[in-house]
């Protein structure tokens, strides 16, 4: 599939700096994105909004935050079918690398994929087009 599939894209962190920042790259490539500060709001602007794909900071309000709105987006119809990746930067912070490629993982972490800050643009492209259902 084409990174161009995915027109409208979920952003959701607590970071405005960050969240602004990254929305700017990835509006930069053509996406159309929709932000949220909260894992609480961004649940709401996931249904409103119904994207194409989500990507959602681990930590948050709580420090599961991004493990619960990944969850919940993911139980629904919708979130079956798009990607949904988590957004950390627990590898730069703690040196700690941790990932959703096998199976069990993605079973456990309910999301398809991990995006380390700083967002690398192509990196993130790259994983919107090698997402399979």
């Amino acid at each position: 599939m084409n990174a161009e599939n995915y027109k409208k894209i979920l952003l959701v962190d607590d970071d405005i700096d960050l969240l602004e920042q990254n929305k700017l790259l990835l509006e930069s490539k053509g996406f159309n994105v929709v932000s949220a500060e909260s894992g609480e709001d961004g649940w709401k602007l996931f249904q409103k909004e119904k994207p194409d794909a989500a990507i959602i900071d681990l930590i948050m309000e709580q420090m599961d935050s991004g493990f619960v709105l990944c969850h919940k987006i993911k139980k629904t119809e919708l979130g079956k079918k798009i990607p949904v990746f988590i957004l950390t930067s627990a590898t730069y912070e703690t040196g700690f690398k941790f990932s959703a490629s096998t199976v069990e993982e993605k079973e456990w972490i309910k999301c398809d994929g991990i995006i380390n800050k700083p967002v690398v643009v192509e990196e993130l492209i790259s994983k919107l087009e090698n997402f399979n259902p």
